[in-house]
């Protein structure tokens, strides 16, 4: 759970060590707003995968269905900066099937926390593998950093992608090509 205290003190020294006055009337108000953001931003913290991904539907067919632009907005670890994009995913289902906005729910969970990119690729892929137990999972993430793009090396516009595969996705190429295929239409 987040502690708004403990924010709004860290904002206050923040602010300080800026070299800002927090008692000036454009700040007087800010710790306040961002304990309340920290808060939604970082709900993924407290949040259980399963709770989106235990209802399943039977399927009497194993074709693949894929989610593909899937927009996210994450909070690099580093350095507290965001990063934000889109998510792809796709999965072989085992007879069992997961409702469509159920994937982009668990892309909200893992988002929502402080991480790094591949790290939160291969979460959301566990996550499938372990609650809808499919044949195969591949999950494609682009996204821009910010912490790269307006700081450090000042590259806008340059985006990183990350692939996870779990299954069948690892060990059948036609069905990774297929993938990119189907993201990239």
């Amino acid at each position: 759970m987040v502690d708004q205290e403990k924010i709004r003190k860290a904002v206050g020294l923040l602010l300080e060590g800026i070299g800002e006055d927090p008692t000036r009337p454009g700040l007087v108000e800010t710790p306040e707003r961002i304990a309340k953001m920290y808060e939604e931003i970082f709900a993924g913290m407290e949040q259980d995968p399963a709770e989106h991904l235990k209802k399943t539907f039977p399927v009497n067919d194993n074709t693949i269905v894929l989610e593909k632009d899937i927009t996210f907005y994450s909070t690099c670890e580093h350095h507290l900066m965001p990063f934000f994009g889109q998510a792809h995913i796709a999965y072989v289902p085992n007879g069992r099937v997961v409702g469509l906005s159920k994937l982009a729910r668990t892309v909200e969970v893992y988002a929502r926390r402080a991480q790094i990119q591949e790290q939160m690729g291969a979460q959301i892929a566990d996550a499938l593998m372990q609650y809808l137990q499919p044949e195969g999972v591949m999950v494609m993430l682009e996204a821009e950093h910010l912490c790269m793009t307006m700081r450090g090396v000042k590259k806008p516009n340059s985006r990183t992608v990350s692939i996870v595969t779990r299954g069948s996705f690892e060990t059948d190429s036609e069905l990774r090509q297929m993938f990119h295929m189907m993201v990239r239409k």
